[in-house]
């Protein structure tokens, strides 16, 4: 059956390969100057940053019924990056989108735009980390099933 720490799981990896990947290309296009890696950079950061509001969401109700016991604590540490990683990925999108659709190049906003982009993936590095530990060290979400031995046939 599909659960809530189900999707949660499914969907996570793909902000965090889109806004690294994003995040390359970045450095990528600071090196060698060509557009396409700008482009890919600037498209890859506005996926990963739907992506993120997607994980946040589904990392919501997963979370739901875990946070009490020994669950709080990491659960709570986990939940506030991912707060910080979600709203640093909308104020990182919006403002790239801002630059663009006002068509403002100047030197000091492409680098606020790529200290924030570092910033970016500084926390979903972070959350991720967190997340990692709440599965790994705690067993957060996962659910130990035994064999049914009581229906086995024969002697």
């Amino acid at each position: 059956m599909l659960t809530a720490p189900h999707i949660h799981a499914m969907v996570i990896h793909f902000p965090i390969a889109l806004i690294f990947v994003g995040f390359l290309s970045e450095i990528i296009a600071l090196i060698n100057k060509k557009q396409f890696f700008k482009n890919a950079a600037f498209y890859l950061l506005l996926l990963g940053s739907l992506g993120a509001i997607v994980a946040y969401v589904s990392g919501s109700y997963a979370g739901d019924g875990m946070t009490d016991g020994i669950l709080q604590a990491p659960m709570e540490l986990h939940e506030e990056a991912a707060t910080i990683t979600l709203w640093l990925a909308i104020v990182t999108a919006l403002f790239r989108v801002a630059l663009y659709y006002f068509k403002y190049n100047r030197t000091w906003t492409k680098w606020v735009g790529i200290i924030l982009f570092a910033a970016l993936v500084g926390w979903v590095a972070r959350t991720g980390y967190l997340g990692g530990q709440l599965v790994f060290q705690h067993g957060a979400g996962i659910e130990l099933t035994l064999p049914d031995f009581g229906n086995e046939t024969g002697g």
